[in-house]
């Protein structure tokens, strides 16, 4: 039987651009109790870091060069099955309803506005990690007995 994870044990990856951003967002997590986060400045090593850490969450920023959030979450799509579900928080400055709404389609779960609220984020991540481990648990007791997971 699968044991019921705690947040603080999921594994975070967090993708912005702004190392300053990446620091805060670092910290704020930290003190928090969750300790098992991974961080990129460069979009494109994103997917080395997913294959090998297998984030449970990813925070992406939407606007950075080389790959905007939108093409890392198009590389995201081609990794993940179809039966997964991995959510994606955006974070972005840009709060324009297309850019929300082309976001969303995209495979993103959430948003947060920058610059953002500690508490705001920190509970936009616990929402997204419960339905993450439910999801989990679901497909773990869907499995008939006797079969891997």
């Amino acid at each position: 039987m699968l044991g019921t994870p705690r947040l603080t044990d999921a594994r975070i990856l967090v993708v912005d651009d702004e190392r300053v951003n990446v620091v805060l967002l670092e910290r704020i997590l930290e003190q928090d109790g969750y300790r098992n986060v991974k961080s990129l400045t460069d979009p494109s090593e994103v997917v080395a870091l997913y294959d090998q850490f297998e984030p449970d969450l990813v925070l992406l920023d939407l606007h950075m060069p080389k790959l905007d959030g939108f093409a890392v979450m198009k590389l995201l799509e081609d990794r993940i099955s179809s039966d997964t579900f991995l959510p994606i928080l955006i974070l972005t400055a840009d709060i324009r309803p297309e850019i929300k709404r082309r976001a969303l389609s995209a495979g993103a779960k959430d948003f947060v506005t920058k610059p953002f609220d500690r508490t705001e984020v920190l509970l936009r991540i616990q929402n997204l990690l419960e339905t993450r481990f439910l999801h989990l648990r679901m497909r773990h007791d869907a499995v008939p007995e006797g079969q891997a997971t």
